[in-house]
């Protein structure tokens, strides 16, 4: 057995057909059915059960697959450190991010990354911070960029704050608080909200401010993206509350600074165990100025 008789199977598995698994690892079709039946033969077992229109996995082919994937990774890993010991950084980067980071220029700092790595591949992911911290914790994502409420902490990771920011009401045009010059959590909470999901952090961040007050609110509207959330906003549905610095660029719609209001604070994680190369390169990357020369 070789690992890239594993890479034609979980290619197979992935895309249930041989003809597009074959496309996918660039060899001819019939090159990669010969190494699985060879692997099939090998084993004593059908990994996968064909027909003329179909290909599943067999109850072996799915027992099989996960310690293949481990052998893969292991393998790929292997490589990495190899190459990092030498100084090249190579290998896949997976970023988290959710939908209102703005401490950092995301793009951007890819963009530098990229150039100083050009063999590393970046596989992006948008999330929730309890989930994005979840993945980076079970090393399914390299680094995340959360936002918490003040009071909480990335927890089983290494984290790193990144900034303070106080959410602002953000209200159509043509709201009557569009001209107030600042407005309270008392007046706010006779308003219908646009929120992210109820338990999640980007939502607790507000929840707390009014619970703290002694206030509810009505939230009508629960979304996870915030381009949809500022497009309800505008409508004039809801009125919401995000991060000022997230806020400064969004068209057609006005901020209105609110007294104590909620506290979003940004983090980046990484893993605690065992960070590949390319995360630590990462993290170490977003030290230095945008304009400072890799040694």
């Amino acid at each position: 057995m070789d690992l890239q008789q594993m890479r034609y199977v979980l290619a197979v598995a992935e895309t249930g057909s041989f003809t597009r698994a074959a496309e996918r690892c660039f060899v001819v079709q019939s090159a990669l059915s010969h190494r699985i039946a060879n692997l099939e033969r090998e084993l004593g077992l059908k990994l996968f059960a064909r027909t003329s229109r179909r290909v599943r996995l067999t109850a072996a082919g799915e027992a099989f697959l996960p310690a293949a994937r481990q052998c893969l990774e292991a393998a790929e890993r292997a490589g990495v450190d190899a190459a990092a010991a030498v100084g090249e950084v190579r290998g896949r980067l997976a970023v988290g991010v959710i939908p209102t980071v703005a401490a950092v220029d995301v793009p951007a700092a890819l963009h530098r990354f990229r150039d100083e790595h050009p063999r590393v591949r970046i596989a992006l992911r948008v999330g929730s911070s309890d989930e994005l911290t979840a993945e980076v914790r079970e090393g399914r994502l390299d680094v995340a960029f959360l936002g918490l409420p003040e009071t909480d902490r990335p927890l089983g990771v290494r984290a790193r704050e990144l900034a303070r920011d106080r959410l602002v009401a953000v209200v159509g045009t043509a709201h009557p608080l569009a001209a107030a010059g600042e407005v309270d959590l008392a007046r706010l909470a006779e308003e219908t909200f646009v929120d992210f999901p109820a338990g999640t952090p980007g939502r607790a961040q507000s929840d707390q401010a009014f619970t703290a007050a002694g206030l509810g609110r009505e939230v009508a509207f629960e979304v996870t993206a915030a381009d949809l959330m500022t497009r309800i906003v505008r409508q004039g549905l809801a009125v919401a509350l995000l991060p000022t610095a997230f806020t400064r660029d969004l068209p057609d719609v006005v901020t209105v600074p609110v007294t104590e209001g909620p506290v979003r604070v940004e983090h980046l994680v990484w893993s605690d165990f065992n960070p590949s190369p390319a995360a630590l390169a990462f993290v170490g990357a977003l030290d230095r100025p945008a304009d400072a020369q890799v040694p």
